[in-house]
């Protein structure tokens, strides 16, 4: 963070990690940025390694994610609106009460004194509260963390750090249980999955290679096999799990095509769509391309899948994409809006996947939970429903498609799928799945598999 640092030499003494936290923070806050890039940029620009990476990932997810009981815990503790706060001394007292209160392996003192020395950096004589605030905070915190109950959805809100509606939504869809163990996860690590791209490596060659470089990797356990699946199908046969900290895009695998970082629910749209070799496929809404060249592993050389993006900036993301995965011979990108009816029809297999609220991935992306907007949900449910009327009338007599969401929102989901059934009556709903973070230990997805009669 060169700002800080100018402003004040003391921030020299702050870890790498923390100050790219901060400087994550500050971007997200003041700037409107999202996290996960902010992180990406400010990680590089610090040079920060493996190690220190995780660990300011961790801060600074946690602080962003957890920010509404963050905040919760400095205004009993500073005895003030944190809305009084400078934004820079706010910043530092998350970052404090994140590793008091949620971090593991950080001691305390280093989780006061580090925050001192960041609002030391920030100038005035800030630093005086952010050191009272996070004493207390340590003696404290955990019985006000306690005090917190979950028997009703605004109660759970507060506790899991997200706004009420979000809490109301999954109550009413889930029911409280369900609902409870759904909020407890949200705040969680995201899994770290990898899937090996077939056109041009083979999994089991990957994972040896990987380990002769030190990186650990076990099979994907496939979200949609059932407990009676046999083992041989139980797991995503291009699916790679990670337990440590691992950055693919540094490894050479990376560079030959042979990676992408995937969760297994994304894994899984493709998966479940099961296009055959050689044949044609149409994937909606199709940046950043991972579900396309995944299709394109599946249909491969002979096969074809056009990709329809309607922003022309992620349209040239998702043909970077296809080119380093070296499928650009298979995967034609076109700029084109996806609710508009195609013209080079019938392909034997359609995958939509629509814009959506995006509630299933607060894990790796935790800002989303306080940009999301309920208002927005009837709208985004009308235009999938556009976008899937206007896959299945590119779908072929006896072909099979596949509706995907990363979101847990019925109007979104069932009741879209329910709604194009009722005026589509060619087609049929053959599986239907909603995948939970808690149960399945991945991305919240929706995905429905429906067949076009003969």
């Amino acid at each position: 963070m060169p700002a800080m640092a100018a402003a004040n030499p003391t921030a020299s003494s702050v870890s790498p990690a923390r100050r790219v936290a901060a400087a994550v923070l500050a971007r997200v806050e003041r700037d409107g940025a999202y996290a996960d890039r902010a992180l990406a940029a400010e990680a590089t620009r610090a040079g920060l390694d493996a190690r220190e990476r995780a660990f300011a990932t961790r801060l600074a997810y946690g602080a962003i994610q957890r920010r509404r009981t963050l905040d919760h815990v400095i205004e009993r503790c500073a005895g003030r609106p944190v809305a009084q706060l400078a934004p820079a001394i706010l910043d530092a007292l998350r970052l404090g009460v994140v590793q008091l209160l949620f971090l593991d392996g950080v001691a305390p003192h280093a989780a006061v004194d580090q925050s001192v020395e960041l609002a030391k950096a920030a100038g005035g004589p800030g630093f005086k509260l952010v050191n009272a605030v996070l004493r207390r905070a340590g003696r404290e915190g955990a019985a006000l963390l306690a005090a917190l109950g979950d028997a009703a959805p605004r109660e759970a809100a507060l506790l899991h750090s997200v706004p009420d509606w979000i809490a109301e939504l999954w109550w009413d869809a889930l029911g409280s249980e369900q609902a409870r163990a759904l909020l407890a996860s949200v705040n969680e690590p995201a899994e770290s999955a990898l899937r090996v791209n077939t056109l041009v490596a083979d999994p089991a060659a990957a994972t040896d290679e990987l380990a002769a470089r030190g990186v650990a990797t076990r099979p994907a356990p496939d979200p949609l096999a059932g407990a009676a699946a046999a083992p041989e199908s139980a797991t995503l046969p291009e699916g790679l799990l990670l337990d440590a900290a691992f950055d693919p895009a540094g490894d050479p695998l990376w560079e030959a095509g042979a990676l992408i970082a995937q969760s297994r629910a994304a894994m899984s749209a493709a998966r479940l769509l099961a296009p055959e070799a050689g044949s044609r496929v149409l994937d909606l809404c199709a940046a950043p391309g991972g579900k396309a060249t995944h299709l394109a592993a599946l249909v491969g050389p002979s096969g074809t899948v056009v990709a329809v993006e309607r922003n022309a900036r992620r349209a040239e993301q998702l043909r970077r994409t296809t080119e380093r995965l070296r499928a650009e011979t298979i995967v034609r990108v076109e700029t084109a809006d996806a609710a508009e009816p195609r013209p080079d029809g019938p392909f034997d297999a359609v995958l939509v996947d629509p814009p959506c609220s995006g509630l299933g991935t607060l894990q790796g992306r935790p800002d989303l939970r306080w940009r999301a907007r309920p208002e927005a949900i009837p709208q985004l449910a009308e235009l999938q429903l556009r976008i899937l009327a206007a896959g299945a009338q590119a779908l072929k007599p006896g072909g099979a498609l596949v509706y995907a969401t990363c979101t847990i929102s019925p109007e979104e989901n069932e009741q879209v799928v329910r709604r194009f059934l009722a005026v589509h009556g060619d087609f049929a709903l053959e599986r239907r799945h909603q995948l939970l973070p808690h149960r399945h230990g991945t991305d919240g997805f929706f995905l429905a598999r429906l067949s076009r009669a003969v």
